[in-house]
């Protein structure tokens, strides 16, 4: 068992659109060792390996993100002392990675199919960071919950409804190949939830709430674990059709409306099926 029952009972509570934290056991696994996952950052191919200087500002334009020098494994061996961040993309790849993916996932399978209907497009990601490093504010589509392995991290997850945050034309943005990096502003902090992690804990983060991490004093490892949904595939194909009216001149009404945004979904989902729309 990954998750404790508490915590089942706590993401039942929350889910889907609520932050919560969580209890989890894989902190004890040795499988999360710096050899380990140095050698599995070298095995995989270039594209799913994202690494940077990790002392970064919290609104850093992704087109201006320094380097660090370093290979991939280079990185992850001498993270403690590099300053560097590392996220190693769709490690369900790998076997052991997806073996433990899986096994904390059906812990939850009950309370997500009971709310948002059967998991699917299961993704698995490990980001290794040196001490006080920053992940920079920004969003992600998918269901989430983020594990933490070694170190501690403090996360603030925003209000994705909330005035002056997400525009309509952010989300518009991003799902037309947008970067997932957000504006940011001092008096967001005002719909901020703030969690203090350490080794055991975890946050389930809602699709698309904005979030940004600061890193603790140690070196930090965290496993993040991600599905899709009915629910979030809806919500992107609404941001996707009224991307394309915009770009068609039009001023598309915010979503919101039950039977207005279940039209457009569909108008969406038949207009790319006919290649009208891409995506």
């Amino acid at each position: 068992m990954i998750f404790t029952e508490q915590a089942k009972e706590d993401f039942a509570r929350a889910y889907p659109a609520e932050p919560v934290k969580l209890s989890h056991t894989l902190s004890a696994d040795d499988f999360f060792s710096l050899d380990r996952l140095a050698d599995l950052a070298g095995a995989l191919p270039p594209e799913l390996v994202e690494y940077n200087r990790g002392d970064l500002p919290v609104d850093q334009d992704p087109d201006k993100t320094p380097g660090n020098g370093l290979s991939p494994a280079e990185t992850v061996r001498s993270i403690e002392e590099n300053g560097s961040w590392l996220v190693m993309k769709n490690v369900e790849r790998d076997a052991a990675c997806h073996a433990k993916m899986m096994d904390a996932l059906v812990d939850l399978q009950h309370e997500i199919s009971r709310a948002t209907g059967p998991m699917f497009r299961h993704e698995a990601f490990i980001f290794i960071s040196s001490p006080d490093s920053v992940t920079p504010f920004h969003m992600d589509p998918e269901h989430n919950i983020l594990m933490q392995i070694r170190g501690t991290k403090q996360m603030r997850v925003y209000d994705a409804a909330s005035a002056g945050i997400l525009s309509p034309e952010l989300h518009e943005a991003y799902h037309a190949g947008g970067h997932r990096n957000l504006p940011f502003e001092a008096h967001y902090d005002d719909a901020a939830t703030r969690f203090e992690l350490e080794p055991g804990d975890a946050v389930h983060v809602p699709v698309k709430a904005p979030h940004w991490v600061q890193n603790g004093p140690g070196v930090s490892i965290s496993f993040s674990i991600t599905w899709r949904s009915r629910l979030s595939v809806r919500e992107a194909d609404l941001h996707r059709m009224n991307a394309w009216l915009r770009a068609r001149g039009l001023s598309p009404a915010p979503t919101g409306s039950g039977l207005r945004d279940s039209i457009k979904v569909s108008a969406f989902r038949a207009l790319h099926r006919a290649g009208i729309i891409p995506g």
